[in-house]
């Protein structure tokens, strides 16, 4: 298994034959033992996200194969015990764990089935990742198939974290029955009259795809090397969480503890059983994909007012209206990113005097050491591209050409004496419109070993796109996809 881990990032769709989400769960014998029928006695899964079926199977596994005994847990605590039941029963359910794992089950289930008004979830990930490391601690670990029945576990993220933390395998019946709801309302016509396994499977599949889009641009080509590695990190929560259900993960901010993830807990099981004790209807949309007006929707560093104060900014060349973007750009930020947390401290407070302007380097050198970032042509346009090119070269910076090449024509200055070629030039993967007359042209060179914005990916034009002058300067043939692993 050492060879699983690989660097640079791996492409999930054209090297996918080297990746794989199938693996062995339930007890492990000692590799270094004789080999005996004991070290066969493992279940193997072709997929982490359990179909329904394979769900009823895995239930009803000792009723076939000898020997195998199923316990399901629940994941769940009384509402009237309030935020303090969350840590109480977190400690409860792996005390049930280490005792079923002795007791001689082979497969664990963590279930939150049971919600109702009074009895509230157990968030999935915090009942995994604790229930996985009280069983490292006792050395049971390798003994038990861990496996999460939840409903909150919806989207590729959700299912990736609870692997990466110690889940076997999922089973999300709360997304399989809001698929087969919408399917049954009409919402996707192509499944309209579909049998109810040929929606899962597509959820499956998807779910699928995105575990290997996430394992390979960690580099990862087996689920083996992921399942439990905690290839995560903690933003906002607190050292008791981390050392009880992710022990080993840095977090460096702290943040909420319990008593506050409790609170939290209580509020969304109010809102779904408030109102005469009934489910709702439906969800409000507090805008975690799309941006949505009000204080309490999810803040995006990219609003429509700051769009229009950026792009009046750029059309009219006003410090004015560049001094209001930035103001609410800068608002935004503090919102919205860890960067936005930090500020200046004063000279006074760390025994220092503010040194004289005229010791302040100018802004005509500073901007010497700008550059722009890798856009290739044919991503953007020729007028943008060469428009970045002149305004760097003015500046004294560099501008980046990408992984697309660049066009002869613009190692000549134009008629008002600047200069359009691009200082970095790069050579990917794909090697498009690297000659020697665009490597003698630079002046650094950047050979990528893997994409930076989209590890694994690769850098890919469509066929419609290499036409004309995008193909020549590639040297590419026209209306043929272009590819940089």
């Amino acid at each position: 298994l050492f060879a699983q881990a690989t660097n640079p990032p791996i492409d999930p769709i054209r090297e996918s034959v080297v990746m794989s989400l199938a693996c062995w769960v339930g007890p492990e014998e000692n590799v270094l033992s004789r080999p005996g029928s004991d070290h066969c006695r493992r279940l193997w899964l072709e997929h982490p996200c359990l179909l329904p079926h394979e769900w009823q199977a895995l239930l009803n596994i000792g009723n076939c194969f000898a020997g195998w005994r199923v316990k399901a847990l629940e994941a769940t605590f009384p509402r009237k015990e309030g935020p303090a039941g969350l840590q109480r029963h977190l400690a409860r359910i792996c005390t049930e764990a280490i005792d079923a794992v002795i007791h001689g089950c082979e497969v664990i289930v963590l279930s939150d089935d049971s919600i109702c008004e009074d009895w509230v979830q157990l968030p999935s990930l915090l009942v995994c990742g604790a229930v996985h490391h009280a069983l490292v601690a006792q050395k049971l670990r390798t003994k038990v198939a861990l496996v999460i029945h939840c409903g909150d576990a919806h989207e590729v993220c959700h299912h990736a974290l609870l692997l990466t933390f110690g889940a076997d395998a999922v089973y999300p019946y709360m997304a399989y029955e809001s698929l087969l709801q919408l399917r049954d309302e009409g919402k996707f016509p192509d499944k309209v009259g579909k049998p109810d396994v040929e929606v899962c499977k597509s959820y499956q599949k998807a779910v699928g795809k995105g575990l290997l889009k996430i394992m390979a641009k960690m580099g990862v080509s087996t689920l083996r090397s992921y399942k439990g590695a905690q290839i995560s990190d903690t933003i906002g929560l607190g050292r008791e969480v981390v050392d009880m259900c992710f022990r080993g993960i840095a977090s460096q901010l702290g943040g909420h503890g319990f008593e506050q993830l409790g609170l939290r807990i209580l509020a969304v099981h109010e809102r779904g059983y408030g109102g005469g004790g009934g489910a709702w209807e439906g969800l409000p949309n507090e805008g975690q994909y799309h941006w949505r007006e009000g204080d309490l929707a999810e803040k995006h560093v990219n609003d429509p007012l700051v769009i229009a104060k950026l792009q009046e900014a750029a059309r009219s060349n006003s410090r004015g209206a560049y001094a209001s973007f930035a103001a609410l750009h800068n608002s935004l930020v503090k919102a919205t990113a860890l960067r936005g947390q930090l500020d200046f401290k004063p000279p006074r407070q760390y025994g220092r005097s503010a040194i004289p302007l005229e010791a302040v380097e100018p802004a005509s050198e500073i901007v010497k050491r700008f550059r722009t970032g890798a856009m290739s042509y044919g991503s953007i346009s020729m007028e943008a591209h060469t428009t970045l090119a002149i305004a760097l070269n003015r500046l004294g910076g560099f501008s980046n050409t990408g992984e697309g090449g660049e066009d002869p024509i613009r190692y000549q200055p134009t008629p008002e004496g600047d200069s359009m070629k691009s200082a970095i030039k790069q050579v990917a993967s794909g090697r498009f419109g690297v000659t020697m007359e665009y490597l003698s042209n630079a002046e650094e060179l950047q050979i990528k070993m893997a994409q930076g914005a989209k590890p694994g990916e690769g850098g890919e034009l469509p066929g419609s796109k290499v036409i004309g002058n995008i193909a020549r300067t590639r040297c590419a043939t026209d209306g043929v996809g272009l590819i940089s692993p």
